[in-house]
């Protein structure tokens, strides 16, 4: 059976988070070595507790592994990826605690710069329209267009992309085999087909209040910037905004008649300071992004670029996460990883020959 299993197992453990994960990786390099680790072995694993080391021990997790495997062979066009494969999204690598794993029902495309288009279930007509122009535009300048899948603002992004001739990426709150919102699932087809559905969680799992908090820091992680569009004051829209603001995105909105509810939130993060924008060249502008042409419609943008692809060992994949944060010196990298100078120096040296990190003066490191 696919050593991926090991990975359902580990990630489905309740209370084994992103950075919990990742310190079991770097104590056992592999997510089976952790699951066949003694309790006193897991009991030195700094923020284990006795609860979740029983749950590691225990059957339940991979029995659910197991089953989720067999689930997962039944879709042809879902798989699962870690973050160690050559085509996880480096970019998540930035956020700090990302996902472990990710379900993929589609094709995730590689290219940069993409751009999270958000905004409100509750939408007006016109705020729908400006979304939908938008991301048409964006798709039509050769962005990609993230966005949630929810009804209103995200629906009008997903749709708008489409119609622009992109591919675009629905991240979910819920398993990449429902269909939400169930008058969604024309959609979801289509953008399985031109893009793909990703998410965090399992299969079958339901869109549930709390998970939606969770997937906006991959929406926002993803991307280079996020564009609200209508927000009320408490919206998971203003969530994602200060996601963005902490991974040091840029945030940019669209503003909205003073009167409206739905625009308080988006117009609140504009006198906050995010870029006001009512048309893709204040887009272009915010991210410091310049067309190839000096057309007023460009198809392609001079900063488009593909996203280097290469397998990562456990232990790379732990350094490429703490570097992309921002340059470390190398005794900073020892430090923070727990271990000894040679292992990090030889880890150094495979990122480097796979160029995927940089040597600045001083013995700092950083990501290429």
């Amino acid at each position: 059976m696919d050593d991926r299993v090991d990975w359902i197992a580990l990630a489905a453990v309740e209370g084994v988070g992103p950075a919990l994960f990742r310190r079991l990786l770097e104590r056992f390099e592999t997510p089976g070595r952790a699951l066949y680790a003694s309790r006193a072995e897991l009991a030195g694993i700094r923020g284990m507790n006795d609860a979740v080391a029983a749950a590691i021990s225990g059957t339940a997790c991979r029995q659910f592994a197991e089953a989720e495997w067999q689930r997962l062979k039944q879709y042809a066009d879902v798989r699962l990826l870690t973050f160690l494969d050559a085509d996880y999204p480096r970019r998540l690598f930035e956020i700090g605690s990302p996902p472990p794993v990710l379900y993929v029902r589609g094709t995730l495309p590689v290219w940069d710069p993409a751009v999270a288009l958000v905004g409100s279930r509750r939408a007006t007509r016109n705020g729908l329209k400006a979304a939908e122009q938008l991301a048409a535009d964006l798709a039509s300048a050769g962005l990609l267009v993230i966005s949630g899948l929810a009804r209103g603002i995200d629906t009008a992004a997903h749709r708008g992309a489409l119609a622009g001739g992109g591919p675009t990426v629905a991240v979910l709150g819920c398993g990449v085999d429902l269909p939400y919102p169930p008058e969604n699932r024309e959609l979801s087809e289509r953008i399985a087909d031109n893009g793909c559905l990703l998410s965090e969680f399992p299969l079958g799992t339901q869109p549930l209040a709390d998970h939606f908090p969770r997937r906006n820091r991959i929406i926002s992680g993803l991307s280079r910037g996020v564009l609200v569009v209508e927000a009320a004051q408490r919206s998971g829209s203003l969530i994602t905004a200060r996601y963005a603001l902490d991974q040091g995105r840029e945030v940019m909105a669209v503003p909205g008649p003073i009167n409206v509810a739905s625009c308080r939130g988006s117009n609140g993060l504009i006198k906050e300071g995010a870029a006001l924008v009512d048309s893709l060249d204040d887009i272009l502008t915010a991210l410091q992004i310049r067309p190839a042409t000096a057309s007023v419609q460009p198809s392609l943008l001079e900063t488009r670029s593909i996203v280097p692809r290469c397998q990562l060992t456990p232990r790379e994949a732990l350094v490429y996460e703490l570097l992309a944060q921002g340059p470390r010196h190398l005794d900073e990298i020892t430090t923070a990883l727990e271990l000894t100078a040679g292992e990090v120096s030889a880890m150094v040296l495979g990122l480097e020959l796979k160029g995927l990190l940089v040597q600045l003066p001083g013995s700092h490191y950083s990501i290429s």
